[in-house]
């Protein structure tokens, strides 16, 4: 649960009760929308591309953010940016029993001084003291020249019996279109390192993040699949970006498990998008918001240039991502008791 104390102390008893009422409203819509966090049943996991996330947010927009993530155990964060105060206040909104690992900040122009992060509740996520950024070996660049644009983020995790390794990105968007050819070629190129890495080890992989896929049938989605990578069709089905007509964020799969024990079954668990949009920084709240407008943005303009503002304007105070999360089965206890059941161990016979 996150903390709500700071709230008493608003001196603007009008925006201290719109805080107010905008969380009791996300409280009830996540109860219905998102499934219920659980001791040791389930994993809920989440990706969210947070609009340059910097110290650039309002106090009232991060007890949202906050209030939105604390319904999963572990969310991958892209677009933080070099300077973390955002984070750091954001993670010390969730409450003392969240913590998070951040990678240093992407140099060059493509990376943009991007850092990714992973934000987790220790009550339910275990750090495997395993964290690193993917650089690529001299035979496998992407157009056998490139690194990635903005390096990928690999960190081992563990949730009550599930053992994995997680990886996040924020694929290269490109000037080219839905398919541009560098964007297909990084995301083939994390697919494949992260399929071979499979064959060698015996440990689970999930890949998410914003891979700027615009549409589930073009190349970019088959550049990810053909290289060994599951999608469940509950996260194919749902956009992820503000409009509702992009798949930008994907969540895919590359497991090894005993073949009874079942991370995600389509029939009877979940995944999706939750659409803040609807509930705080709404289309009709324009007039709420206008005070927090730069002269420049309303002096002279008309009221249609201005609420075009107030649609951008909001992307910053919340995002244009909406966070896309599954529901993930982790407790593996009755499959482990049955397979000694049905094989049980020999004991060796000593000799003296």
């Amino acid at each position: 649960m996150p903390a709500y104390t700071s709230i008493k102390w608003y001196r603007n008893a009008e925006e201290r009760n719109r805080i107010i009422e905008r969380i009791l409203l996300l409280r009830e819509v996540l109860d219905q929308q998102i499934p219920t966090k659980t001791a040791t049943d389930t994993l809920l996991l989440a990706t969210w591309n947070i609009r340059e996330f910097s110290d650039n947010r309002r106090n009232e927009s991060l007890h949202y953010m906050a209030e939105i993530i604390s319904r999963f155990d572990l969310v991958a964060i892209q677009e933080v940016a070099s300077n973390m105060n955002g984070l750091k206040k954001l993670v010390s909104l969730l409450g003392h029993n969240w913590d998070y690992v951040v990678t240093d900040s992407t140099t060059g122009k493509a990376g943009g001084g991007e850092r990714m992060a992973f934000v987790y509740d220790k009550c339910k996520v275990f750090f495997r003291n395993m964290a690193g950024e993917i650089v690529l070996p001299d035979s496998k660049l992407i157009n056998e020249k490139l690194q990635f644009a903005r390096t990928p983020f690999t960190v081992a995790f563990q949730a009550s019996w599930f053992r994995f390794i997680l990886t996040t990105v924020h694929i290269y968007y490109g000037t080219k279109g839905d398919e541009d050819p560098r964007r297909v070629a990084e995301i083939e190129t994390i697919a494949k390192f992260l399929n071979d890495r499979t064959k060698k080890e015996d440990l689970s992989y999930i890949l998410l993040g914003d891979f700027n896929i615009a549409n589930t049938n073009q190349a970019t989605m088959k550049a990810l699949e053909k290289n060994g990578f599951y999608i469940p069709e509950a996260i194919r089905e749902h956009p992820s970006d503000l409009g509702n007509t992009k798949h930008y964020d994907q969540i895919a799969f590359r497991l090894k498990l005993d073949k009874d024990m079942t991370v995600f079954s389509e029939s009877d668990q979940r995944a999706g998008t939750f659409n803040f949009a609807d509930y705080v920084y709404t289309l009709d709240d324009l007039d709420i918001y206008r005070e927090y407008f730069d002269k420049k943005h309303t002096e002279g303009k008309t009221e249609k240039q201005i609420s075009n503002y107030y649609k951008k304007w909001r992307t910053f105070e919340m995002s244009d991502h909406l966070p896309l999360w599954i529901e993930l089965r982790v407790d593996f206890s009755n499959q482990y008791l049955e397979s000694i059941a049905a094989n049980p161990p020999v004991r060796r016979s000593s000799t003296s």
